[in-house]
């Protein structure tokens, strides 16, 4: 197996043949983390060579999420499997389709790494260009899947059979435009999947691979080199780049910052082991909560403008993000008592798409469970409270309750800069910038970062998931 050269590798102007040759636009495959602390292709182990080989084989590349995620292994080969039968094995959609739908819902983030990788593999598997002009020159069938595309990708609450009775015109008739219950069922799972790995591209600021506009240059190495597209990806000037931004902590403060989440993991084990809130507590905590979520958002807010490139693949510029209980407007809670993944979700499915439910299944518990019993600089730490903290935060945002669950939690493990991070990263990871990054959790390492990161993500994509599948079921009965 022959890989190409990683981002490390520099690539040179051929002055006697007057070629020029391109050399990667930045260092490593991540803007957020130093290129020194991501294993370099060719140092790797035996388990990560057969990964390495997997994604190369799936992909026809090895590409830069790979390559960050491999900090995670177990989660990496999960991941892929995943996505490798998503975009090829046999399933109700054909290839083109698939990735002209990870074109669309990368889009609705303005996520160009995305949408650059699934245009060239559009292509490359017989798509028509012509599509690649806007979505108005795609078939209708896939044009009638942008506003569930949209919704889902920005405020999953709304989402109503209706919206599937939409996106479905016709459906199980046969019509040019109808989409059958298993295509749709894998269109919703693609579009989940996209709008997810957006939030990660983001979350671990993933640079442009080198094939890809804003990833190489001609010019020779200089120190002012960097993405011209970080701007519209969520880093807004080369200082941020090169400056820690997270400010002139100290490393005493931020130790007893990681001592101060320890202590109180410790008292909330304590109360949870002493005492029990009653029913009508747990459901009042978690309003306050869900409340509360509304008004975390980042200092440096700003609406960030898709570029043409990308926006020509979705309807609706204007329409993104809002807080649901914003402008007097009411959602009902959604209990996962009433409809679940592991209950409900997951069997409907794996009925209407074979094997993908089990995949995916597979995917968030590795995720949700993921731990290595250490946090920053300490070893044998349940970290279970936290994990599920941050997942339960993300649903709560979503307007998702699990009745079992102290919400008061919440506010005593996750501080402000972390519910920044997170909520940018799951709601508008296109504003995510370095300043956010490197901001929480001062003292962990880039690994446990990345680990927040496929939390992050996972969680999303089941909240998103959750809203899409009930509607889908009410539409059926």
């Amino acid at each position: 197996m022959v890989l190409s050269p990683g981002p490390h590798e520099a690539y040179v102007t051929h002055t006697e043949l007057g070629i020029r040759i391109p050399r990667p636009l930045g260092h490593g495959p991540s803007r957020f983390i130093p290129e020194k602390e991501i294993l370099q292709v060719g140092s790797e182990d035996a388990q990560m060579h057969a990964l390495f080989a997997d994604s190369f084989a799936a992909l026809g590349r090895l590409d830069n999420i790979t390559l960050v995620m491999v900090f995670h292994p177990q989660y990496l080969e999960s991941f892929l499997k995943t996505q490798h039968y998503l975009l090829q094995m046999d399933g109700p959609l054909p290839l083109h389709y698939r990735h002209y739908i990870g074109i669309m819902a990368a889009a609705r983030h303005q996520c160009s790494y995305l949408v650059n990788l699934h245009v060239n593999d559009f292509l490359h598997v017989g798509g028509d260009p012509k599509w690649l002009n806007g979505l108005e020159n795609a078939p209708q069938k896939l044009q009638n899947l942008g506003e569930l595309n949209k919704v889902l990708a920005h405020r999953p609450w709304l989402i109503t059979k209706e919206h599937i009775e939409v996106s479905s015109k016709g459906l199980l008739k046969a019509e040019e435009h109808s989409w059958s219950l298993a295509e749709l069922v894998h269109a919703v799972v693609l579009l989940t999947h996209y709008h997810s790995l957006a939030s990660f591209t983001f979350g671990c600021g993933i640079s442009p691979e080198i094939h890809c506009d804003g990833g190489h240059t001609f010019r020779p190495p200089s120190v002012s080199n960097y993405c011209i597209c970080d701007i519209t990806n969520g880093n807004h000037s080369v200082d941020e780049m090169q400056v820690n931004s997270a400010g002139n902590v100290s490393v005493s403060d931020s130790f007893f910052e990681v001592e101060a989440l320890m202590e109180k993991m410790r008292q909330l084990q304590e109360c949870r082991d002493e005492e029990e809130a009653s029913q009508e507590e747990m459901a009042s905590r978690f309003e306050i909560e869900k409340r509360e979520s509304m008004f975390v958002f980042s200092s440096d807010d700003e609406e960030v403008t898709p570029a043409r490139d990308v926006s020509r693949h979705f309807e609706d510029t204007s329409y993104g993000y809002k807080d649901f209980s914003r402008h007097g407007m009411h959602v009902p809670t959604f209990r996962v008592q009433d409809y679940c993944w592991e209950d409900h979700g997951y069997s409907l499915v794996n009925r209407l798409y074979p094997d993908v439910g089990q995949l995916i299944d597979e995917k968030f518990h590795i995720a949700y469970n993921l731990t290595y019993n250490t946090m920053a600089m300490h070893k044998d730490v349940d970290t279970s409270m936290l994990r599920r903290a941050i997942w339960n935060y993300i649903h709560c945002m979503f307007g998702i309750r699990y009745d079992d669950y102290d919400y008061g939690e919440i506010n005593q493990l996750l501080d402000r800069s972390f519910k920044v991070y997170i909520k940018t990263v799951v709601c508008t990871p296109e504003k995510v910038t370095k300043r956010m990054y490197d901001s929480f959790w001062r003292q962990f390492k880039h690994s446990e970062k990345v680990h927040v990161n496929l939390l992050l993500i996972e969680a999303r994509m089941q909240a998103e998931l959750l809203y899409a599948l009930r509607a889908i079921t009410r539409y059926m009965t």
